[in-house]
């Protein structure tokens, strides 16, 4: 199985990244499962046609009861189990332990042995690197990391935190930081900007994805534009990315 948690700012792409490479991986025959860890709730929303699953953390607050998995996970596009853990109400508690509280009820409920995904997609904020949103990492979730980034400030400022974070678990056998996913924005000097923190992290750019109006297009019809144009120039780069993923997780198998 692999196990691959896709991190980055808050606003960057990580969902429309996440989103597609499902879409992209089911396209390819694989059973996916994506996970949102973003206090939002709208990773998988475009695999759903813009009806989104509940989040755990709604269900648990608004029922005594535990959630069976009926309650929690839809199949989206492709076929892929849709999972979104949400936060808590705005102001009060932590999102990052709803995080927990997800993870802990996917265990009970012995989801991954229930559908035995081939991939398993977490899509997390990294704007935060508290305990919570490092869980997908320091619990054994998640073996594999892409860092989505464009070369915005803020970005690889983002970026910068949870390669650190990641560092300070090196010992530990956690996951390990993979690739970086370059997401453009068409800001001054992107390029360059990008490559070089690549360079001075030792981290790959293992997919570019250029800016392209499609995406938007798509995602206002509650679509990933894998699904919505799979024969186009765009689709392609999320392809190449959901190849090159493989390519690599076969590649560590082997050694």
């Amino acid at each position: 199985m692999i196990k691959l948690a896709v991190y980055g700012k808050g606003g960057i792409g990580k969902s429309t990244v996440t989103s597609n490479l499902a879409a992209a991986f089911a396209l390819k025959g694989y059973k996916v499962m994506q996970i949102g860890c973003d206090p939002k709730a709208d990773s998988t929303i475009n695999l759903l046609h813009g009806d989104p699953v509940t989040p755990v953390m709604n269900y648990m607050r608004e029922y005594d009861e535990e959630p069976g998995i009926d309650d929690i996970i839809r199949q989206g596009f492709g076929g892929v189990y849709c999972v979104e853990a949400g936060g808590p109400t705005p102001g009060i508690g932590c999102a990052g332990r709803g995080i927990i509280a997800t993870f802990n009820l996917l265990d009970d409920l012995r989801v991954f042995e229930k559908f035995q995904p081939d991939i398993v997609l977490y899509d997390v904020l990294g704007d935060v690197v508290c305990g919570g949103f490092a869980a997908p990492i320091r619990e054994g979730y998640a073996e594999d990391i892409l860092i989505v980034t464009s070369g915005e400030k803020m970005a690889l400022y983002a970026a910068n935190n949870i390669k650190t974070a990641v560092n300070n678990f090196a010992d530990r056998g956690y996951a390990k930081v993979r690739g970086i996913v370059f997401n453009h924005r068409n800001v001054e000097n992107e390029e360059a900007k990008v490559l070089e923190f690549a360079e001075n992290a030792g981290i790959p750019v293992v997919g570019e994805i250029p800016r392209s109006r499609e995406i938007l297009e798509f995602e206002d019809k509650g679509m990933t534009v894998v699904e919505g144009a799979p024969d186009s120039e765009i689709a392609g780069a999320f392809f190449a990315l959901a190849d090159r993923v493989l390519k690599d997780h076969e590649c560590r198998e082997n050694e």
